[in-house]
C-alpha cells in the first residue's frame, strides 16, 4: 500500500470522533443536513475537485486544466489555501485535505455540516430535484454527472466524430450556459411552457359567420397572413423566451458549408446541448446562494468551533486564524457579507421579541421606552440560567431532567459517567437549551443592539401589537421571553431566499451604517474606480446588481423568426449597465454555431460627446451619457450594427430600475 494511503488511512481515523459529534452537534442546534460521506484526499486530489466543480468525474474539456492550473498556482504562490470541498447531493459527500491540522479539519468539518443543511431545505436547491429534505431522496449528483461524462467521453473517442468538433460545440454551449430561466423548476426542454398562440383574425370571421364575398373584397388571404404574422411576432417581443439553451435545443441548427444551409443537429449534438443545460440548472442553485449558504455555514461553524467549543484550548489559536483569513478575504466575501446578514436576521428578531415582551409593561410605551428602560437590567435579566451556561460534571446535580431545555435521557447518562460533558456539555441539553445558551442578545459584541432600537421601529411595533396581556414588571415580561426565535426565524428564511431576496429584505440603513459598507464606481473623468456612496439604497442596487443572474447580463430570446428572415433575436435585458460590446461579439460568435442562421443582439448603450467629457475631467465631476438602443448582427462572417427600432428599445430598457449609484456631484 502506498504511503500516502496509509496517511490518509490514519487521518480518517482521526476524525471519526469529531465527524460524529459534529453530526450530533449540527442536529442538536436544530439543522437538518443531509448525511454527509467525508474523503481525506490529498493536496493534487483537492486541487482537481476544485477544478471539477467538487466532483470526481467530469466530461473531457480543456476548461478543467485550465481551472486546476489556477487553483495549484493560487495554492503555490500563497494566493488562498483549499481547505475542503463539498457537493450538494443526498448524501453529501465532503473531501478534507490530509494536510489540514486538526484545528483545521474541525472548523471545515463544521463548516460541512451547515453547508448539507442548506442543500437539504433550501428550495432554491429544491427546483432542480423533487423538492426538499426526504422528498428529495433520489438526488444522486455524483452518478448523474458520471453518466454525463461518460456520454460526452463516448462522443469524443467516437472516430465518426470530430473531436475538435466536440469541443468546439462544447465551447459555444459553456458561453450561454447561465441564460436559463433559473427561477423555474427544472424541466426537460420539451417539457418546458409553451406559448399561447395569439387567436387568428379567420376564426373570428369564421365566428361571425361573414359571407365570402365580404371576406374575398375585405379580406384577402395575403392580408390575413401578414396580420398573423404580425400578431404573433408582438407576442413574441412581449413574451420573451428566458431559458435560451432550451429554445436553442428545441430550434437551433447547425450552418453546412457544404449546402450552404442551416440543417438539423446530430444527435450527439442536442445530447451534448441537453447535458450541459441539465448541468447548468443543477449548479444554478450553488450560484444563486453563494452569499447565504457560505455565511450560513459559516456562522454555524463559528457557533460550534467557537461558542460550543468544539475547538479545544489548544486548538482555538489556530481556528481563529482560519476564521480571520475566510472573513478578511478582500473584495466582495460572500463569507463575511453572508454571516454578517445571519446574525443581523438573528439580532432583529430577537431584538423584536424582547422589547415585544417590554411594550407591554404597565407604564412603558414606544415613547418613553429609551428613557424609562434600563438595558443593563435588562442585559442581566437575559443572560442565560447558570446551570444552562456552564455545564461540568460537578453542576449535572442542578439540572432538572423534566426542563424542556435538558436532555433528559443523556443527563441520565452523564451523570452515570457514560457522556464526556467535559468536552461536549451541549450533549445534556436540547435545542432549546442550546438556544438560551447562546442568545446572541447577551453576546458581548451585541450588547447595544437593544438600545439602537428606532423610536419608529418601536412605533411599528407597537401598532401591531393586537392583544392586550400585560406584564406587571420588567423582570416577568423578559422571564417571557422566548430564546429560540431568532434561529426559528433563520430556518424559516434559510428554506425561501436567495441571495438577491435576501439582500432586498434585510440589507437594510442600520446594517449599512453598523457594517460600513459603501459602492464604488468607475469614474469616466478619472479613469478610475471612487467611492461613490454609502447611501444605503445605493449600496443595495449595487449589491442586487451583483447578484442578479450570478452577476452577468440578462439575455433571452426575443424571436426565432427575425423580420420573416429565420434569423434569432436576443435580447440583453438592460439594467442600466451597459455590455462589454467586444466580448457580447463574441458570444454571437458562438451562438451562431448554435442556430446555424444569422444572430442578432438587441442591446442599449451608453455614448460620451468627447466635448463634454473633457469639460467633466476639467471639473471634476462625471459626464452625462447618452442611451442608444443598438441591434448587433452576426452572419457567420461579418457584423453589422444597426441603430434599434424605439419598440424594440422600449422592450428591453429598465423602467423605474437604476444601477447608478454615482452621487451627483464627486468629491475632489
Amino acid at each position: 500500500m502506498r504511503d500516502d494511503r496509509i496517511d490518509a488511512r490514519k487521518e480518517a481515523t482521526r476524525l471519526t470522533e469529531p465527524v460524529e459529534e459534529a453530526g450530533n452537534l449540527a442536529r442538536k442546534l436544530g439543522l437538518d443536513p443531509y448525511p454527509v460521506n467525508y474523503w481525506i484526499v490529498d493536496h493534487d486530489e483537492m486541487n482537481e475537485l476544485i477544478a471539477y466543480g467538487g466532483f470526481q468525474r467530469r466530461y473531457p474539456h480543456w476548461r478543467w486544466g485550465m481551472a486546476y492550473d489556477r487553483q495549484r498556482k493560487q495554492d503555490q504562490f500563497g494566493m488562498g489555501k483549499a481547505f475542503e470541498i463539498v457537493n450538494n447531493d443526498n448524501p453529501s459527500h465532503a473531501f478534507l485535505q490530509e494536510s489540514n491540522s486538526l484545528a483545521d479539519q474541525k472548523a471545515v468539518i463544521t463548516h460541512v455540516e451547515a453547508h448539507a443543511d442548506f442543500f437539504a431545505n433550501n428550495e432554491w436547491f429544491g427546483l432542480f430535484g423533487d423538492g426538499q429534505g426526504d422528498d428529495r431522496a433520489d438526488l444522486d449528483a455524483a452518478a448523474m454527472l458520471e453518466r454525463h461524462a461518460e456520454t460526452i467521453k463516448g462522443y469524443v473517442e467516437d472516430p465518426d466524430i470530430d473531436r475538435d468538433e466536440v469541443e468546439r460545440f462544447i465551447d459555444a454551449v459553456l458561453c450561454l450556459e447561465d441564460t436559463i430561466d433559473q427561477h423555474r423548476a427544472f424541466a426537460r426542454a420539451g417539457e418546458r411552457r409553451e406559448r399561447d398562440a395569439p387567436p387568428d383574425l379567420r376564426e373570428r370571421l369564421d365566428e361571425l359567420d361573414v359571407s365570402d364575398d365580404v371576406r374575398r373584397h375585405a379580406f384577402d388571404e395575403e392580408w390575413l397572413d401578414e396580420l398573423a404574422e404580425s400578431e404573433r411576432a408582438k407576442a413574441r417581443l412581449e413574451d420573451p423566451h428566458t431559458d435560451v439553451l432550451a429554445f436553442l435545443l428545441e430550434h437551433g441548427r447547425q450552418y453546412d458549408e457544404e449546402s450552404g444551409k442551416a440543417v438539423e443537429f446530430e444527435p450527439w449534438q442536442k445530447d451534448v446541448l441537453e447535458i450541459l443545460r441539465t448541468e447548468a440548472y443543477y449548479f444554478a442553485g450553488q450560484k444563486m446562494t453563494k452569499v447565504l449558504n457560505e455565511g450560513w455555514a459559516a456562522f454555524w461553524e463559528s457557533t460550534m468551533m467557537s461558542d460550543e467549543n468544539f475547538a479545544e484550548d489548544d486548538e482555538f489559536v489556530t481556528y481563529a486564524d482560519h476564521m480571520a483569513r475566510v472573513l478578511g478575504s478582500p473584495g466582495l466575501n460572500p463569507y463575511k457579507l453572508g454571516m454578517e446578514l445571519w446574525e443581523y436576521v438573528e439580532n432583529v428578531t430577537n431584538r423584536r421579541e424582547v422589547v415585544d415582551k417590554l411594550l407591554r409593561v404597565e407604564g412603558i410605551t414606544w415613547r418613553n421606552f429609551h428613557d424609562v428602560i434600563d438595558f443593563d437590567e435588562i442585559e442581566a435579566l437575559l443572560a442565560p440560567d447558570p446551570a444552562i451556561a456552564t455545564i461540568a460534571p460537578e453542576t449535572l446535580d442542578a439540572l432538572d431532567p423534566s426542563d424542556p431545555r435538558v436532555d433528559a435521557d443523556t443527563l441520565e447518562r452523564a451523570r452515570a459517567g457514560d457522556v464526556d460533558v467535559t468536552r461536549y456539555p451541549w450533549k445534556v441539553l436540547t435545542t432549546v437549551g442550546l438556544a438560551e445558551r447562546h442568545f446572541s442578545l447577551c453576546k458581548p459584541q451585541n450588547r447595544g443592539f437593544l438600545r439602537r432600537i428606532r423610536r419608529s421601529e418601536l412605533e411599528r411595533l407597537s401598532r401591531y401589537m393586537f392583544d392586550d396581556a400585560k406584564y406587571d414588571t420588567v423582570a416577568d415580561a423578559v422571564a417571557d421571553v422566548d430564546y429560540g426565535v431568532g434561529w426559528r426565524r433563520m430556518r424559516e428564511l434559510r428554506e425561501s431566499h436567495n441571495d438577491v431576496t435576501f439582500i432586498d429584505a434585510f440589507l437594510s440603513e442600520e446594517f449599512v451604517s453598523e457594517n460600513d459598507y459603501f459602492t464604488y464606481e468607475f469614474s469616466q473623468a478619472t479613469g478610475d474606480f471612487r467611492v461613490a456612496s454609502d447611501d444605503p439604497d445605493d449600496v443595495k442596487k449595487k449589491l442586487l446588481l451583483q447578484f442578479t443572474n450570478f452577476g452577468k447580463p440578462t439575455v433571452a430570446v426575443y424571436d426565432g423568426n427575425f423580420d420573416n428572415r429565420n434569423e434569432l433575436l436576443l435580447g440583453h435585458q438592460y439594467n442600466g449597465i451597459s455590455l462589454d460590446i467586444e466580448q457580447a461579439k463574441r458570444v454571437l460568435e458562438r451562438t451562431y454555431d448554435l442556430w446555424g442562421r444569422p444572430v442578432n443582439l438587441m442591446t442599449i448603450v451608453k455614448e460620451y460627446d468627447e466635448h463634454e467629457l473633457e469639460i467633466a475631467r476639467r471639473r471634476n465631476r462625471e459626464p452625462t451619457p447618452t442611451e442608444v438602443g443598438k441591434r448587433i448582427r452576426y452572419d457567420g462572417e461579418r457584423f453589422e450594427t444597426h441603430d434599434l427600432d424605439p419598440d424594440l428599445e422600449e422592450r428591453i430598457a429598465a423602467n423605474d430600475i437604476d444601477y447608478d449609484t454615482k452621487p451627483d456631484d464627486w468629491l475632489a
